[in-house]
């Protein structure tokens, strides 16, 4: 497949362009919600550079930065994230806006937000989160890729349900410097875009150390390639039979340059529950501070007695955060700690341990969710612990802070699904070099309602 960044690059651009994009884009977003924001300064711009967006909770300077949360609302930020930095300074791109996400990161669906973005193939279907937005706008887009951000899925689940290449780097690989926290140790910046490669020219921008951020640590890349691709035998148990039967005919193509072999690791199929630990404990710390003071939506009168003042101004989280910051507060509490948060970091090391060993001899490879794409309207009424439970294989590659890729491979019903493969730390160009390939052989077409702006 070829690269949309260098073919628009090559394009001679027609007058009055990226106007006309603008009015299109807005015209289409009254439906399907993907922007938060639109830069309307990239109008006038006639030295041809590709649009990127951000994801709403990565500062920008000058542009409301909300993280899809009320209690942010009118947040300017008076700099720019490390990697909006490096993407203006590159040259070849400029900012086009902000996208929907669920508040502060905290969905898997996209519905924990004031008006959740829309599914680009169908309106009546999720779009997935929490990144939402991002991979709404990357399926709207053709000359487009938006940087995004995952903790345990944000980007691999929108992607898939959107029919969209999704890259999550190895934590530590992109300096989360300006991004708004949601649980420090898991968050991670990475890629949307309509095909590896050009994920790939995105990653060689952001990617690299930065003093402004000592989790940043991964000095060097690799692309080691693998032989063997893994399969767990415990996950594709909890996959429902339309899923498995799909997954298993792409697998059947794959392995015909590839050894696959499915092997029993139990200890994955458990981390769901180390996952909501410790990403509530962390939660719950950095949402502390939006108590409407200093930090945070200034509400009311600053005369008043302050446990007044601060239950009313936090009571603007929305449902999903307040349930987080509850349960998180309570794990980090002196009485429980050790029953819960010490036993979830406990298993996270065991779970990165076993990948770490299976994935140093091959890659990973399984569906991205469990279940077909939901309706909007069937996803409501799944009860926090089901929806917990969709992140099933989104989970262990970011609880270990492994890279892993999200790709196309099919539709069901008219809507797309995307297949996850994840790889070594910072092995991660051995992912984008496996998708390249696989979409020279994949002739992907883009079926959703939204068009190709």
């Amino acid at each position: 497949m070829t690269s949309y960044i260098r073919e628009f690059l090559g394009m001679e651009k027609p007058k009055g362009y990226y106007t006309e994009l603008a009015s299109e884009i807005e015209k289409k977003d009254a439906e399907y919600h993907a922007f938060t924001t639109l830069n309307r300064k990239i109008i006038d711009c006639s030295d041809g550079s590709v649009p990127f967006t951000t994801k709403a909770n990565i500062c920008v300077k000058g542009i409301e930065t909300t993280a899809g949360s009320k209690m942010l609302k009118g947040y300017l930020p008076p700099f720019d994230a490390t990697v909006v930095e490096r993407m203006l300074n590159d040259g070849k791109f400029s900012f086009l806006g902000e996208t929907n996400m669920d508040e502060f990161g905290f969905g898997t669906f996209g519905l924990n937000t004031e008006v959740p973005a829309r599914n680009a193939f169908d309106k009546d279907y999720v779009a997935g989160g929490s990144s939402s937005g991002a991979a709404v706008a990357t399926a709207m887009l053709k000359y487009h890729v938006a940087i995004s951000e995952s903790t345990g899925g944000s980007i691999a689940t929108p992607a898939a349900l959107n029919g969209v290449v999704g890259f999550t780097p190895t934590y530590g690989a992109v300096s989360r410097y300006g991004l708004i926290d949601y649980a420090n140790s898991l968050d991670k910046i990475g890629v949307m875009a309509r095909s590896a490669d050009d994920a790939r020219m995105v990653f060689d921008i952001i990617k690299g150390k930065d003093e402004y951020d000592t989790t940043c640590a991964v000095e060097k890349i690799n692309d080691e390639g693998k032989d063997k691709i893994y399969i767990i035998r415990e996950l594709m148990e909890k996959t429902e039979p339309a899923i498995k039967k799909a997954f298993e005919k792409m697998v059947d193509g794959v392995g015909k340059s590839y050894e696959i072999k499915e092997v029993s690791m139990p200890i994955l199929a458990e981390a769901i529950a180390p996952y909501y630990i410790i990403a509530m404990a962390e939660a719950s710390t950095n949402l502390a501070k939006y108590t409407g003071y200093k930090y945070g939506l200034q509400y009311g009168e600053f005369n008043r007695r302050y446990n007044d003042f601060f239950t009313e101004a936090r009571s603007n989280f929305g449902i999903e955060a307040k349930r987080r910051i509850i349960l998180g507060t309570f794990i980090r509490s002196e009485s429980v700690k050790d029953k819960y948060y010490t036993k979830a970091l406990a298993v996270r090391r065991m779970i990165i341990k076993e990948m770490a060993k299976l994935l140093n001899d091959g890659f990973m490879l399984s569906p991205t969710l469990p279940i077909p794409t939901p309706r909007v309207s069937d996803a409501m009424k799944l009860t926090s612990v089901q929806n917990y439970a969709m992140d099933i294989f989104t989970i262990p590659p970011n609880l270990g802070g492994f890279p892993h890729i999200t790709f196309p491979y099919d539709y069901m019903d008219g809507m797309p699904m995307g297949a996850q493969l994840i790889t070594g730390h910072a092995n991660d160009y051995a992912l984008l070099d496996f998708v390249s390939e696989w979409e020279k052989g994949f002739q992907y077409k883009y079926k959703h309602n939204l068009g190709s702006l």
